[in-house]
């Protein structure tokens, strides 16, 4: 089942998408059409771990040596975005790109989990966008705060799919468009720390609670982006994430 979180006369709703894939169903039973809705993240986490160069060739294209164990980065909860919102680009930045991400999101509480246990904890799947700014990311030794951390910098969704329903989350295929332009294309087959791997690491140190999201890592292909470009971020089976880039509204500091 697709899950999603949506805004529909002028309420927050959460709901499912119905067999026909042209209406979202909220738990009265009422029917939205795609279009007279606003989409949220699936999910609200409370906290949002992202992998940085989890695939050997985007470590590769960036000539960067690749680490030993999981490197990880949090990704501010208010950077998140959902389906059909706009990134804004932040003046000044010269180098603002996509990363398309399969994003897994814990179903309940979770600390010290093996991995052959991970999947148990794990609710579903989403697509994530981990947008960066490349230019402020000058080593591995300082956390990415700045270069990923801009609000409208994490579009997630457009559903939470169900666990169950993907029959392996280590094959499914992670494509990127840029108006229509195929820019990134993997399989999570090669992530370098495979899902229950990332999620044994994690917990090994922190708990995860429920609608907690992990960010898996991106293959190559990234590419500069600019105001007007629009991203299609999509994992096979779990769904197709689409914004535009605009100018940052204002764009100065008050």
């Amino acid at each position: 089942m697709k899950h999603a979180r949506f805004v529909a006369g002028g309420r927050v709703r959460q709901g499912r998408l119905n067999e026909a894939g042209d209406r979202l169903v909220d738990g009265s039973g009422q029917a939205f059409a795609l279009d007279q809705v606003t989409f949220l993240p699936p999910v609200s986490p409370g906290t949002v771990v992202g992998l940085a160069l989890n695939f050997a060739d985007h470590a590769t294209e960036l000539a960067l040596d690749q680490p030993e164990e999981p490197t990880l980065f949090f990704k501010p909860v208010s950077s998140l975005i959902g389906h059909l919102a706009p990134i804004h680009y932040p003046p000044g930045a010269a180098f603002v790109h996509y990363e398309a991400e399969l994003a897994v999101v814990i179903g309940k509480s979770a600390r010290r989990i093996s991995a052959g246990h991970a999947l148990d904890v794990v609710a579903g799947y989403t697509v994530a966008n981990d947008v960066t700014v490349r230019d402020y990311i000058k080593n591995l030794f300082r956390p990415p705060v700045r270069a990923k951390g801009w609000d409208t910098f994490g579009p997630l969704g457009p559903y939470l799919v169900d666990r169950d329903d993907i029959a392996d989350c280590g094959q499914l295929e992670v494509t990127t468009t840029v108006n229509g332009e195929v820019r990134q294309r993997g399989n999570t087959r090669d992530l370098v720390h495979g899902v229950p791997d990332l999620i044994e690491f994690i917990t090994s140190f922190m708990t995860l609670e429920a609608g907690d999201v992990i960010l898996t890592g991106t293959p190559k292909g990234i590419m500069p982006v600019g105001i007007g470009d629009v991203i299609c971020c999509e994992v096979a089976g779990v769904g197709r994430l689409e914004n535009q880039v605009v100018a940052e509204p204002g764009g100065e500091a008050q």
